[in-house]
């Protein structure tokens, strides 16, 4: 007579051993599963996606002054043009920031938007909406990432969504919003890569440690609880049932990437020429970026990147909030230091035009989408902050650039007044931002994300066809 085990006993005992992702409890089964179950089926929509596009979201984590770089407004008074000059870029017509001459020089490989716009200047509150692509969005709302890994997930064996550099500082955005999957569960939560600041792979001893077993755990011992999970699904019907052996089966698939050197290398960045790596720059943006080209060579569908520019030359760790330059940090928004243009702004110049430049020579733009924008920008006035001169939140008008994918290179949409403070012509909701990255990934975004699976889309909003090919 076979003994009766409930599904947690088999699980409990069954499970095999994997290290705890740095997201906060979410196990690579769970990953697999989420993947495989998605695989084997299509949307709600009953959509089919022919050609499976990758992102690299890059978060400008603070707000960069639209008026210092994408969209200078040079006859404006002193107060508000601030002390940069244009530069011509190589589309007839656009001039960006003199800061800028790696991008300037590419600008026929991405595309920038003027008119994006909301109305909540909160960072924590307009960030948990930027990554939601919702105006009002819910406490339970998956990220941006949770839904695209939902919708076209990754075969490849690695994880299909992974976080580069966490949030810190008193801005930060509840973990909630883009550390767990939200309403479509913990299978679609990102891996976590950088939950400190100095854990990046700009530092000499960076090392991922997510694959690594438990050293008391050895692997005959892993192979030994396989084996019994195996035996014990023999023990009661619930064994046979397709729900178990859909988990057993990723818990077989985890055991077998604990030990992939496959997947151990798409974060090895140590492995790449040390030209390659000084390309891209030697500080945390530069190097998550490169880290980010290689797990999306590697197969990961999404991988989000929040763009610390790291420490100015003898400077002591503040914050990770590079772009919030209000001046309030003891560095002014015009001076060369952590939280200061001259410094940030070369950084992402050289790191964001090396990404673009080395995906393209691996024939991976095309099939790599690139976003690059903040919650929000910063005031047309410049003002004397609490210790330095600096710009303030300000989201009735910013930019962003897009790259890539399915994006109609050269583009410039939108237009802002003559102050850089408001919308003039073609207003971008986040809504309308979001429809349009979904589109860009051959996504549709009326696609069916909800838990009951149709009552809501993936986004409300609509596409704007003049930046899609």
């Amino acid at each position: 007579m076979k003994t009766r085990l409930t599904r947690r006993n088999l699980l409990k005992i069954g499970a095999t051993s994997f290290a705890a992702h740095a997201s906060a409890g979410v196990s690579l089964p769970q990953l697999l599963a989420a993947d495989q179950a998605n695989s084997n089926s299509s949307t709600s929509t009953g959509a089919s996606f022919p050609s499976a596009k990758s992102c690299i979201f890059i978060h400008q984590y603070g707000g960069l002054s639209q008026l210092d770089s994408w969209d200078m407004k040079p006859h404006a008074p002193a107060e508000i043009r601030g002390p940069y000059f244009q530069t011509s870029t190589a589309t007839p017509g656009f001039k960006i920031c003199e800061l800028m001459p790696k991008l300037a020089r590419l600008s026929q490989k991405y595309s920038v938007i003027r008119s994006l716009t909301h109305k909540n200047a909160q960072h924590d509150q307009a960030n948990s909406m930027l990554l939601a692509g919702k105006t009002t969005p819910r406490k339970d709302d998956p990220s941006f990432g949770a839904m695209v890994t939902r919708l076209s997930p990754a075969q490849a064996a690695v994880p299909p969504h992974i976080w580069l550099q966490k949030y810190g500082g008193g801005a930060m955005p509840p973990e909630y919003t883009y550390l767990t999957g939200g309403n479509l569960g913990a299978g679609y939560a990102p891996m976590l890569i950088g939950k400190r600041h100095d854990e990046n792979p700009a530092q000499a001893n960076f090392r991922v440690r997510a694959f690594d077993s438990d050293k008391s755990v050895t692997r005959e011992r892993l192979t030994q609880r396989r084996e019994l999970s195996l035996q014990l699904r023999g023990l009661s019907d619930l064994g046979q049932t397709p729900e178990f052996a859909s988990e057993a089966l990723f818990h077989e698939k985890s055991f077998d990437l604990i030990h992939s050197e496959a997947a151990r290398a798409a974060f090895q960045v140590e492995k790449e020429k040390r030209t390659t790596r000084e390309r891209y720059g030697m500080n945390p943006m530069g190097q998550n970026l490169l880290l980010a080209r290689r797990l999306i060579e590697a197969g990961v569908r999404l991988v989000n990147v929040v763009a610390w520019a790291g420490l100015a030359a003898g400077e002591k760790f503040v914050s990770v909030e590079t772009w919030d330059m209000h001046g309030n940090a003891d560095v002014g928004i015009f001076e060369n230091g952590w939280n200061g243009l001259p410094y940030a702004l070369p950084v992402a110049d050289q790191s964001v035009a090396a990404l673009i430049e080395d995906l393209d020579e691996r024939g991976l733009l095309e099939s790599t989408l690139i976003v690059f924008v903040g919650e929000f920008g910063r005031t047309p006035k410049i003002r004397k902050g609490a210790k330095r001169i600096g710009r303030d939140h300000w989201p009735n008008c910013y930019s962003g650039m897009v790259a890539g994918g399915g994006i109609q290179p050269g583009v410039v949409y939108g237009e802002s007044d003559r102050q850089g403070g408001y919308v003039q012509s073609n207003p971008v909701t986040l809504e309308d931002f979001t429809a349009t990255l979904f589109s860009a990934m051959d996504i549709p975004p009326q696609s069916r994300l909800s838990p009951d699976g149709f009552t809501q889309p993936a986004s409300s909003g609509q596409p704007i066809q003049a930046l899609l090919r």
